[in-house]
């Protein structure tokens, strides 16, 4: 009698062990996750099937619209956002380009880690399980954007991997090595000053 009780809790509990789809751990992600930091690796494929560009680098941001995107190997790049402006600083050059942040980031791939209103820019959907990781599929419903899809893994609440395909059959895959959610960030965190000397374009 006992070992039929428990192989009956075990059969009733087994569907309350599955993992959660990808778009419940989105939104429970877009309900927790006030601010992140941490690190990723990013390959770049094109179309034409060269060799995908590599990189890596560190992040952090806060809703609604704030971050710090740093690549940092093999070639430096700052990307900052207060949640109106979008400094994008290449040390080599010594150049900054401003743009307005506006209403680009609620239909960009950014939306899906810094907020937004995303049912009301993407259309979304799951899109299956892949080595333990619930997958989402996040489609722009504007048809001037810049690329056609972005698939995004959640694990445990938090993205694992994105991968954003643009028009051009150009796929960029981030895979993120690390990822905090609500940690203590700097008031400075996304704030940015051009350096002195640098060549300043745009807004």
């Amino acid at each position: 009698m006992i070992r039929r009780f428990l192989a009956t809790a075990i059969v009733v509990a087994l569907p309350l062990s599955a993992a959660a789809s990808g778009l419940d751990q989105l939104k429970t992600f877009l309900d927790t996750t006030h601010s992140a930091r941490g690190t990723f690796a990013q390959s770049v494929a094109s179309k034409s099937g060269r060799k995908p560009q590599q990189s890596t680098g560190s992040f952090a941001m806060a809703r609604p619209g704030k971050f710090r995107w740093h690549y940092e190997k093999p070639y430096e790049q700052l990307l900052v956002s207060d949640g109106e402006k979008l400094w994008s600083f290449d040390p080599d050059l010594n150049q900054v380009t401003v743009k307005k942040l506006g209403k680009a980031l609620g239909s960009s791939p950014a939306a899906l880690l810094a907020g937004g209103d995303l049912e009301g820019h993407f259309a979304l959907k799951d899109a299956g399980e892949a080595d333990g990781i619930e997958m989402v599929d996040a489609t722009p419903k504007a048809a001037d954007g810049s690329f056609e899809r972005v698939r995004i893994g959640f694990k445990d609440n938090l993205p694992r991997v994105m991968e954003i395909r643009d028009n051009f059959g150009q796929v960029t895959t981030l895979v993120f090595a690390e990822f905090h959610s609500n940690p203590a960030l700097p008031p400075g965190e996304f704030k940015f000053s051009p350096p002195k000397g640098a060549d300043v374009v745009g807004e």
